[in-house]
């Protein structure tokens, strides 16, 4: 297939032909030639250009719930498209893959091409609810998610970012008018943590936080509980009051983590400790919180004023729901999300 190279948006121009990228928290500057830390967006003769618009290396239709989203038009489906490459490099990236591809690598396969308004199109002809940019970091691929997402709210879907947090405010305030909904990768609250194991930072996570959720974006967050990485009370503690003090009505997801990429000899996080995590979050003032990737518990609703069963799950199906318009049926309470 041909190697969608298109003009990025987000950069500025400096002397002689380097540029600086303003998508992502990292604010890379380029020499004529180079990558930009993504390794999909490069500086040539002082344009930066994106190699992936387009390239499409994975698509699903999926249940809304496996974002993980669950205040967000439970039980309907997501068209969910992904492109190569990511801006983070964490150790125990469970879709590795595809996000750790890189274009400048020399052994770069790309994806299938998928006009922006085939995306559309397909999530409409199936009855779709919402297009996800999930399963790698959209942020990469803005240009892309940026078109789809103009045309599906035009035709009535929703658009949903499953996103790592780490673009800039300048990137979120050219996407909030058509951003729906997001979950927002929180892995850390130590700053060191995020440098030395994702390559990342924890600030500008906290600022698109705070942005989606000031400016009418549906947030949902996910924690995943590495054993011995950040699973201290303290952090844990640190985390869930963070987010109650934005707002305590956004889901807590904690997920338990499976040995794999770089942590393959790592133990999978036991049980006790997303129970842990569950009960500080409790003690934070979090209404809503979910243990992901795990059976029997952690995965129902309930009304934060009745306690009374509003929606119950088993994996990511749903098996009983009693909401009426986002109310609960035993006291009519305005659940928060989007129903």
């Amino acid at each position: 297939m041909p190697n969608m190279k298109k003009e990025a948006l987000l950069y500025t121009k400096l002397k002689r032909n380097d540029v600086q990228c303003i998508l992502c928290g990292h604010r890379c500057k380029i020499s004529d030639r180079k990558f930009g830390f993504c390794g999909v967006r490069q500086n040539i003769a002082g344009t930066l250009y994106t190699h992936i618009y387009g390239e499409i290396i994975a698509s699903h239709i999926d249940p809304i719930e496996k974002k993980p989203l669950y205040h967000f038009l439970p039980g309907s489906q997501s068209f969910s498209i992904a492109a190569p490459g990511c801006n983070f490099r964490c150790g125990f990236c469970q879709n590795w893959q595809i996000s750790q591809l890189k274009a400048g690598s020399g052994t770069f396969p790309g994806g299938r091409f998928f006009p922006a308004v085939d995306t559309v199109t397909a999530a409409l002809s199936q009855k779709c609810a919402s297009v996800s940019y999930t399963y790698t970091e959209p942020t990469i691929n803005f240009e892309y998610c940026l078109d789809v997402s103009k045309l599906a709210k035009a035709k009535g879907l929703r658009n949903v970012w499953v996103t790592n947090g780490f673009m800039t405010l300048e990137a979120l305030t050219m996407v909030q008018p058509y951003m729906d909904a997001a979950n927002v990768d929180l892995k850390f609250f130590n700053n060191g943590s995020y440098k030395n194991i994702c390559a990342g930072g924890l600030k500008p996570v906290q600022e698109s936080i705070k942005f989606m959720r000031a400016n009418n974006i549906w947030v949902e967050i996910t924690t995943l509980v590495v054993p011995g990485k950040n699973d201290s009370e303290a952090e844990l503690e640190q985390i869930s009051k963070f987010i109650a003090g934005v707002d305590a009505n956004i889901p807590w997801h904690i997920s338990k983590f499976f040995p794999n990429y770089q942590y393959s000899a790592y133990d999978p996080t036991p049980e006790g400790s997303l129970r842990k995590a569950f009960e500080i979050g409790r003690k934070s003032g979090l209404r809503f919180i979910y243990a992901g990737n795990v059976s029997g518990w952690g995965g129902d609703t309930y009304c934060p004023f009745r306690k009374k069963l509003l929606v119950k799950r088993e994996g990511l199906t749903i098996l009983e729901v009693n909401l009426d318009h986002g109310r609960c049926k035993f006291c009519q309470a305005q659940i928060p999300g989007v129903y």
